[in-house]
């Protein structure tokens, strides 16, 4: 199984835990909002690492984000797979083009 899907099956299974014994259970007790902060925070900690951190606290940093991202689309119950589809549907166009395109929506 692949790391993100594993990952993903993981914290939906521990999302409706004891908030006392599950950290991704105690995100979701605190509600969408706090877990958007959370993915907000662990992002400014990726960047930081990035700008001023070595490249072992940027892979660090970006681990937390990705769980993170990936608690917040669980609490939201959208499926990785939903955000691996839109990434395949990007694949190949450019990244004007594509950006041009959501602009005229």
């Amino acid at each position: 199984m692949r790391t993100l899907e594993h990952l993903e099956k993981t914290i939906a299974e521990r999302r409706t835990a004891s908030p006392d014994e599950s950290y991704v259970a105690s995100l979701n007790a605190k509600g969408v909002p706090k877990i958007a902060q959370k993915v907000g925070e662990e992002a400014t900690e990726a960047v930081i690492a990035a700008v001023s951190g070595s490249n072992e606290e940027l892979v660090s940093e970006s681990a937390d984000l990705l769980f993170h991202l990936l608690v917040l689309l669980n609490a939201k119950d959208v499926p990785l797979k939903a955000v691996l589809a839109e990434l395949d549907r990007r694949h190949g166009v450019s990244g004007i083009a594509e950006k041009a395109s959501r602009k005229e929506k």
